[in-house]
C-alpha cells in the first residue's frame, strides 16, 4: 500500500519537474492530486486534508532556496510533512514499559504489510536490546489456507 502511495506521489511532483517555475495555479493541481493519492490509500481525510493545507501553507509561505529550484522544494516540503506526519525522525520515539510487555497492535487491510512490518520491527528491536515475541492473531487468512 505505500509502495502504491509513493510511485503516485513521485508521478505526481514528477509531473512539475517540466516548469522553472511553480505557480499557484500548479501547487493547488498538485496538493488536489496529493490529496486523491492519500484518500486511494485509505487516510482519513481529515488526516489528508490537513497535510495538504500544511503543505500548500509551507510551500507558499517559503522564499526558494538559492541551491533547490521551485520544484525540489515542494518535494522537500512534502518530504518533510510527511516524515512529520509518520512520526518524526527520531527512531527512538517507541516508549517501553520498564515493568510490563510493551503491547504493539497493528492494524489494517489484508495484503497491506502487517506481517512483513511486524518481522521488521522485532528484526529492529532485537537489534536494539530487545526480545520481541511475534503473534499472528488474525481471524481469518486466506493465503494461509
Amino acid at each position: 500500500m505505500l509502495e502504491t502511495l509513493s510511485n503516485k506521489l513521485q508521478k505526481i511532483l514528477k509531473s512539475l519537474s517540466g516548469y522553472g517555475r511553480v505557480s499557484e495555479r500548479h501547487l493547488d493541481e498538485t496538493m488536489h492530486e496529493i490529496r486523491n493519492a492519500l484518500l486511494d490509500a485509505d487516510v482519513h481525510y481529515q488526516v489528508a486534508k490537513a497535510f495538504v493545507e500544511r503543505v500548500r501553507k509551507r510551500a507558499l509561505g517559503q522564499e526558494v532556496m538559492e541551491s533547490l529550484t521551485p520544484v525540489q522544494q515542494i518535494i522537500r516540503v512534502v518530504r518533510d510533512e510527511l516524515v512529520d506526519l509518520l512520526g518524526g525522525t527520531d527512531p527512538r520515539a517507541l516508549h517501553f514499559s520498564k515493568t510490563l510487555p510493551s503491547v504493539f497492535l497493528l492494524a489494517g487491510l489484508q495484503g497491506s504489510g502487517k506481517t512483513t512490518t511486524a518481522a521488521k520491527l522485532g528484526f529492529w528491536l532485537s537489534r536494539n536490546n530487545h526480545t520481541p515475541l511475534l503473534m499472528s492473531v488474525d481471524v481469518y487468512r486466506p493465503a494461509a489456507l
